[in-house]
This record gives structure tokens, C-alpha cells and sequence, in this order.
């Protein structure tokens, strides 16, 4: 008799369930008001993003289906069953977002910080406003009047759009519809205006704009102008075409291109908009009724509120980044890394480090050779300019640029550019598969030999998103390590040879190869230990958990008694409620938002009282087990192993800002229980910061020659 499939909670509720989580700290009073801006900004770019992969997936999906072409989904639900619960979600979630906003309104007043609108200018300030409409505004703007243009312009997903109505007073059935595009891009959206002594007035552009309508259509015979706000959100899914002759950086340049013809996905809109405008702008769209409309106030794009202006006279007591201990003073990475290995912990450590490495490699007349994986890098890389460096000073630099990490196309097509213009080799990536693997070897001569010194890393190689985004990084000269990570790049060098190279390493678990293998094998353990009587425990922290086949593990795991506990912060599909019989040991799972977006990938098993650890690239999901090259690797060195189990612990313990995780998707924060309040990412600064103090030398590699056996 088949086994009764286990409940699964679909991935794109989940996601939305994490996303409410991140709607809670916008609420959080005790959060300061400047990142609660920030949350409210971080919320609505994610709901873009969203639309742009998901629901549009969704909808092709539901094309699929219509057309009788079986498709191998994996959703419990359907595509149309699915979409309906997203958008009374996402409804919910509007109304909520709306009622936060204007609790951030008063706040800010209480502060003398006040928005300002068309209506409400002084003297001075209307003044002001005209004065930086023609200086500043008027240069970037492109009135569109769309009743006389034959194919409706182009929309771009990432803007908002003035849709204006113009009428003659006298006679209201005169009318003409006209467009503008907000050039928030260029000017910022945030107008500081003169303002009273002690007090702080902002405007948003749009509003500087509504001003100013007279004086745009001034050619026009109307006196009555009503504009409103509305974005259109477009399917994001780049076709890559398969033509053979064309290499994959003009397939993606293609895409690219093609992407601007997406169909839109979803379209906000001001709730007070012109009902003859709604409809109008609807037909020439091609909506209906039936796509994801969502009314919404006055302001859209929200994202621009994460560069909200520091008006605020109060500061975010954000502690700084510090050296690590084993790298202060001026050391010498090598010198440092040919004795030990250190963990970067970041936002806690300093990013400089991996940028001073790289530094050091350029100028190091024994080093011959960098190669270094990169998926989304800084607008202004320093990691780039140390690579550029080195092959300037002669060393053979090879990058493999991921030319298909979402949203960063563009901009790796760009670096593409730099670095092949400065002599480096650029690889592009694995056909029909991402490069996520995080990786660098640096090969140096010591002596009549040569040594390999580098990293593997959980977090993007990105100096900007490290000091808010929690990752760790190992430095090592482990040889068996470094002879993993060149197997790596001899695939990457070289992937229409085969997979060799990866199926060959021992030591790194590597996708599509062998992670999914080991971490099942490495549950499996656990699990015959804990039928055998031993102690048995898996601890993972990880971005997303939704492979069907590892949630399945999982659960076997916990109802043979092993103690599973999960830190995830956004997709969660598991139901660990509903397993019969229920565990012994009820599973701990839960999600931390805070200040920093906890990123980082650690994956720590009891081994019968002999710790096995690992850090990885990976999440638990198929995209990152089956299709993508990933990079888990272990760590050998027992101080470090000690510490990462430590910060697992602190994290674990956060009663303030983890959420239980659970088949409901309450969100409910993790009760105190009369304990004192722990802050995850404070106590995690204070540990590693003690540590910094108490500045202990590691030992040697101590396990640096064994291999674990599964």
C-alpha cells in the first residue's frame, strides 16, 4: 500500500508568510523609525520580486494546463488555486501595510518630520518647487499623451507612472488622458523643502510633479488636472533562446531585451484614480478583472523608502564591523592561513579582509594565479579592482561571472566587459545551470612547491550587502579543501567535459553531484543512532527549505526521535504539526527577521557525539540541489566548529525576534517564558566580540588531512 503523502505548505504562501514576517518589524515600535521606513521599503521590493518570478510563473503554469500538456508541477494545489490565495494575501497584507504607514505618519510628525503634498506648500516652498521643477525636473521629464499614440509606450516595471486626467471646467466631457514617468532614478524620490526651524518637510517627486501639471500641459486649453499613481509589474522569466552560434553573453543580452515585452503580472493602482482612466489604462494593457489589480493609496513603490533621507535625531545604535582577531595587527594573510583557518563572520567581521587578501594576492610576487566565482557584486566592486590589480601585476586571473543571477544581468554584463578589457579571463557560467557556488583559490609558490590558499563562502562576494546581510566565510590552505575548490574550477573551466571533476571531490559536498546524497546520508546516521538509543540531533540553518525529498527525511527524523532543529528565514514548507505519530522530541523551527537578513547556510550533525559541520552556498530547494553548482564545505578545525555551534545556540535561544514557524503561518513570536530578552544578533556580536578581546590563538588544522566518512 502506497505511503500517505505528508502535508507540504506550497512554496509561494510560505514565501508570503515570510514576507509578512517582514511586515511585523515595520510594525515593531521598538524598532527605530528610520529602518521601520526601511522594512516597509524592504517588504514592497520583495512583493515586486515576487510578482515578477513567482506569480508569473504561476501564470505561464496555468497556461500550460489550459493547453493539456502535462506539466511535472509538484504543487499540491493548482496554479489557479494557488493565485487566488496569493492575491487575498497580498490584499491582507496591503491593508495591513497601508494601516503601518500611517501609524509611521504620526510618528514621524511627533518628530516635526512631515510629508508634504501639492496642496499644503507655504509661499516659500511653492516657490521652491517651481524653482526645482524647471532646474532639476523638467530636463528628465517625457509627458506621453497616450490617446494619440497608435501602440501603447513601453512600462518599465521598476517605475511608477502619473496617469493624468485634463479637463476644461465648463465642459467635463472634454477630456484627454496623458502619461509621465516619476525619474525617481535620476533625481531620487525624496524632495527636502524649506522648512521652520526644528522641523523637517519632505515631498515626493511625484507631488512636485502634480504641482506643476498646469505648467507642463500649459500648451493645452484645460484648467482641471487629477493625476494618479500606478506601477505595472511585469513577468521577469528570461527566455534564453538555444541558438548554439550565439555565446550565452548575447543570449542574455537578448533576454534582456526580450524581458521588456513581458506581460504584466500585476498592476497597483491609487484606489481614488479616475474610474475612466482605470478603465482606459486596463484595455490598453490587456488586463481584466481577473489579474492581480490592487488598489492602493496614494504612494506606490515603496522600495524607495529603504534610501529614506536621514532627517531623524535619533541614530541606529548599529555596533561597527571589527578585523578578525587572527588577521589584526597587519599580519600577513598567507602567513596567517598557512597556520590556521579563520571564519569570517559577517556583518560582525569586516568584509576588508576577504578584500585585503585579494589585495595581497595582486601584489605577491610568489602568487601566480586567482580564479574566484562571482554572482551579485557591488556597483563599485572593490573586489573587482583587486582582481584587476592582480593581472595587472601579472598573475592569471580567471572569474566565473554567473551572467543568469536574476536581476543582475546587466550588471554582470558590465563587469564581463571590465574585466575582459584588463586582460581576465572571464568564464560565464554552466549551460542549463547557475553557478551559486561561492569559491576562490590562490595559488602561490612557497619554497620549490606551491601552495593553494582561498575560501568557501555562504554570502555573495558583495563589500555593500556584507555589512547587512549575516554570512560566513572560511579562509583556508587545508589542502584537501583547496584540491576540492581547483576540481571546482577544472569544471567551471571546462563543463561540456562532464561532471568528473565534481563526482571526484572528497571533501567539499558539491551540486549537482553529492550534496543531496550526503546531507540525506548524514540524516540517515542520525537517525539509525537515535533508533539505536544514542543521542542523536541535527541543527540547519538555512534561507529556504521546500525539497520535498529532504522535508521528508526530516520528518522521518524527528519521529524516530532525533531532536531536529531548523532556523529558516523565508520558505518554509514542512508541517511538523501533523505527523503521526508525533515526535518524541517536538522539532524547534523557527525564522529570525531583524536588522540584518540572516543569509547564511550551516548544517551541524550530532554524529554520535563527534560534531560534523558545514557551511554552504546551498539551500534546501531543488533549484539549488539538482541545478545549480553549489558548495558546502566542512569545518575541520574544533575551535571554529565550537564557534559556529555556539552562534547556532545563541540564535536558537532569540526569544525576541524569531518566529515560530509552523503549519498555520501565525507568525507568532517565540515566547519569553519569564527568561531574560535575547536578541540573537546582539548576543552574536557580544560573543564574537569577546572573542576579539579574549584574542585565542587557534590551534593548528587539527583534522585537516581526515576525511569524514558518511
Amino acid at each position: 500500500m502506497a505511503e500517505k503523502k505528508r502535508s507540504i505548505i506550497p512554496r509561494d504562501i510560505s514565501w508570503l508568510s515570510f514576507n509578512a514576517r517582514v511586515l511585523q518589524e515595520a510594525n515593531d515600535p521598538a524598532v527605530p523609525l528610520k529602518e521601520r521606513i526601511r522594512f516597509l521599503g524592504i517588504h514592497s521590493n520583495n512583493q515586486d520580486e515576487f510578482f515578477r518570478v513567482r506569480v508569473a510563473t504561476l501564470k505561464r503554469m496555468q497556461l500550460v494546463m489550459k493547453k493539456g500538456v502535462k506539466a511535472a508541477m509538484h504543487l499540491e494545489k493548482s496554479p489557479d488555486h494557488i493565485l487566488e490565495e496569493i492575491h487575498q494575501v497580498v490584499l491582507q497584507q496591503q491593508h495591513e501595510f497601508a494601516r503601518i504607514w500611517e501609524n509611521i505618519l504620526g510618528e514621524l510628525r511627533k518628530q516635526k518630520i512631515h510629508f508634504i503634498n501639492e496642496k499644503q506648500l507655504s509661499k516659500e516652498q511653492q516657490l521652491f518647487v517651481e524653482k526645482y521643477y524647471d532646474d532639476e525636473v523638467s530636463p528628465n521629464l517625457i509627458p506621453l499623451m497616450i490617446e494619440d499614440i497608435p501602440k501603447m509606450p513601453y512600462l518599465r516595471d521598476k517605475s511608477i507612472y502619473l496617469g493624468v486626467v485634463m479637463r476644461k471646467k465648463s465642459k467635463s466631457y472634454q477630456q484627454k488622458y496623458a502619461l509621465i514617468e516619476i525619474p525617481a532614478k535620476a533625481l531620487g524620490r525624496f524632495v527636502l523643502l524649506p522648512s521652520k526651524a526644528g522641523e523637517q518637510h519632505i515631498m515626493l517627486l511625484e507631488d512636485v510633479i502634480r504641482y506643476n501639471l498646469k505648467h507642463i500641459f500649459t500648451y493645452f486649453d484645460f484648467d482641471s488636472f487629477n493625476a494618479h499613481l500606478f506601477k505595472v509589474t511585469k513577468d521577469a522569466e528570461l527566455d534564453i533562446d538555444n541558438d548554439i552560434s550565439t555565446d550565452i553573453a548575447q543570449k542574455i543580452e537578448k533576454g534582456i531585451k526580450r524581458r521588456r515585452e513581458g506581460k504584466p503580472v500585476r498592476f497597483v493602482y491609487d484606489k481614488d484614480m479616475d474610474a475612466g482612466l482605470l478603465e482606459y489604462l486596463m484595455r490598453r494593457l490587456n488586463l481584466s478583472r481577473k489579474d492581480n489589480l490592487i488598489p492602493g493609496g496614494r504612494i506606490h513603490n515603496f522600495r524607495h523608502f529603504m534610501d529614506f533621507p536621514d532627517v531623524f535625531n535619533t541614530r541606529n545604535p548599529r555596533k561597527p564591523s571589527f578585523i578578525h582577531p587572527a588577521l589584526d595587527d597587519g599580519k600577513k594573510m598567507f602567513d596567517v592561513l598557512k597556520q590556521q583557518d579563520v571564519l569570517l563572520s559577517f556583518p560582525y567581521h569586516s568584509f576588508t579582509s576577504l578584500i585585503h587578501l585579494l589585495r595581497e594576492a595582486a601584489m605577491d610576487a610568489d602568487v601566480q594565479s586567482i580564479k574566484i566565482t562571482a554572482y551579485r557584486l557591488a556597483s563599485n566592486s572593490k573586489i573587482i579592482n583587486a582582481l584587476i590589480n592582480a593581472v595587472r601585476n601579472g598573475k592569471k586571473v580567471t572569474v566565473v561571472l554567473e551572467l543568469k543571477a536574476r536581476f543582475d544581468e546587466e550588471a554582470n554584463l558590465y563587469w564581463k566587459e571590465v574585466l575582459e578589457q584588463e586582460g581576465v579571463k572571464v568564464l560565464t557560467g554552466v549551460p542549463n545551470m547557475k553557478v551559486h557556488a561561492k569559491a576562490c583559490v590562490i595559488t602561490r609558490k612557497s619554497g620549490n612547491r606551491l601552495m593553494h590558499y582561498g575560501f568557501i563562502s555562504t554570502g555573495n562576494l558583495n563589500e555593500k550587502t556584507a555589512r547587512i546581510y549575516g554570512d560566513h566565510c572560511l579562509l583556508t590552505s587545508n589542502r584537501l579543501i583547496m584540491a576540492d575548490a581547483n576540481r571546482l574550477f577544472s569544471y567551471l573551466e571546462k563543463p561540456t567535459a562532464g561532471m568528473a571533476p565534481l563526482r571526484a571531490c572528497k571533501t567539499l559536498w558539491v551540486c549537482p553531484t553529492g550534496m543531496r546524497k550526503n546531507i540525506q546520508a548524514c540524516i540517515n546516521k542520525e537517525i539509525a543512532n537515535a533508533k539505536a538509543g544514542k543521542p542523536a540531533a541535527i541543527t540547519i540553518k538555512i534561507n529556504s527549505l521546500s525539497d520535498q525529498l529532504l522535508i521528508e527525511h526530516l520528518y522521518k527524523a524527528a519521529q524516530a526521535g532525533v531532536a531536529v532543529r531548523l532556523i529558516v528565514r523565508g520558505i518554509f514548507c514542512a508541517v511538523f504539526d501533523d505527523l503521526k505519530p508525533k515526535p518524541a522530541i517536538k522539532p524547534v523551527c523557527i525564522s529570525i527577521v531583524d536588522e540584518y537578513l540572516e543569509h547564511a547556510r550551516v548544517l551541524a550533525f550530532h554524529n554520535n557525539g563527534k560534531p560534523q559541520v558545514f557551511i554552504s552556498s546551498a539551500d534546501f530547494m531543488v533549484r539549488n540541489l539538482d541545478h545549480r553548482v553549489e558548495a558546502a564545505v566542512p569545518i575541520t578545525n574544533s575551535t571554529i566548529k565550537q564557534e559556529l555551534l555556539d552562534i547556532l545556540d545563541i540564535q536558537l535561544s532569540d526569544n525576541v525576534k524569531a518566529r515560530q514557524l509552523e503549519g498555520k503561518l501565525k507568525n507568532e513570536y517565540v515566547p519569553a517564558k519569564g527568561q531574560r530578552k535575547i536578541k540573537s544578533q546582539i548576543e552574536v556580536y557580544k560573543y564574537l566580540a569577546a572573542k576579539k578581546l579574549a584574542s585565542p590563538a587557534h590551534p593548528r588544522f587539527d583534522e585537516r588531512d581526515k576525511v569524514s566518512k558518511l
